[in-house]
């Protein structure tokens, strides 16, 4: 299923097509919410073991993209938005890319080990084998609810950095957890509506395929439902306070109110304006996650100063 061997003709790989399988746009989202995870934990970090802890935690987040990326080379090489990555297009062989996955798995757990403390590096090995083995290998082309299951790899990196810290666990973590977790659904539904013949293509059982576009709507509006709550509750634990309150009451009226209109609309009219209320959410997403990670910072700053 997977070819190892380069294509031939094709062109030589250059390092950036080696950065690129580490995914480096879901690695920043890794990177920054590892960072407030770490950050607002009630522990103080010198700041060198935190910089030395994020950076094996981005290294594991890339890892599992480049292990990603050499198991879905078949899929990807089917699908518009990925036909340009290493693999398909033949800049990287597939045996390259599972030795940098794997090689920098290992660099990732001992060193973050090595540099925080056994149980961080412990749930960063546990993160890398659920997005490959649990999420890519099993859950994504097997059930509808891959990306709700499987989006459980993405939310765990702020339990992993405030672990590098506090060497455990808390309700705040957890709730850090959850904000990802339930956001993650919404957020690439909205993307499956106007992305729905790229998964048929590839046979990915997204929800858009196996159950419609008008249950993916509705299940749109429910997740945004469900999040609200959880974004509010962690305002009210000891990480949070008035700056992340105002964002998240903010963001999340915003959020429900995307998904409502979502789910009210007919496919008629999301062709005839090119899925534009759709791509207006999914937009809406991307800050919305980016400003409640944000807003923690500065009510961290805020509360120290």
């Amino acid at each position: 299923m997977i070819d190892t061997h380069a294509y031939d003709g094709a062109p030589e790989a250059e390092f950036r097509d080696y950065v690129a399988l580490l995914k480096p746009r879901v690695m920043s989202l890794v990177v920054f919410t590892a960072f407030v995870g770490l950050w607002v934990a009630p522990v103080a970090v010198h700041p060198f073991v935190a910089f030395c802890s994020v950076l094996f935690i981005a290294l594991g987040g890339g890892a599992s993209g480049a292990l990603n990326m050499w198991y879905d080379a078949d899929i990807d090489a089917v699908m518009r938005r990925t036909q340009k990555r290493p693999i398909p297009s033949g800049r990287v062989t597939g045996g390259e890319a599972l030795g940098l996955g794997l090689g920098l798995t290992v660099i990732a757990v001992m060193m973050l080990g090595l540099a925080a403390n056994w149980f961080a590096a412990g749930f960063l090995a546990f993160t890398i084998f659920f997005y490959v083995v649990i999420y890519t290998i099993w859950l994504k082309r097997w059930t509808p609810q891959n990306i709700v299951i499987g989006g459980a790899a993405g939310a765990f990196p702020p339990m992993i950095g405030w672990a590098c810290a506090t060497g455990g666990i808390s309700i705040e973590s957890l709730l850090m957890f959850a904000l990802i977790f339930f956001w993650t659904p919404p957020h690439f539904w909205a993307l499956a509506l106007f992305m729905k013949e790229d998964y048929h293509k590839a046979g990915v059982p997204m929800l858009t395929v196996t159950h419609g576009r008008a249950v993916t709507r509705r299940h749109i509006f429910g997740y945004t439902l469900v999040l609200a709550p959880f974004a509010i509750w962690l305002g009210l634990t000891p990480v949070g306070g008035p700056v992340y309150l105002a964002v998240a009451v903010v963001l999340n009226a915003l959020f429900i109110l995307g998904g409502w209109r979502v789910m009210r609309r007919n496919e008629d009219a999301a062709i005839a304006d090119d899925y534009a209320v759709e791509k207006r959410v999914f937009k809406l997403s991307l800050y919305y996650l980016f400003l409640h990670f944000l807003a923690l910072l500065v009510q961290h700053w805020v509360g120290t100063w």
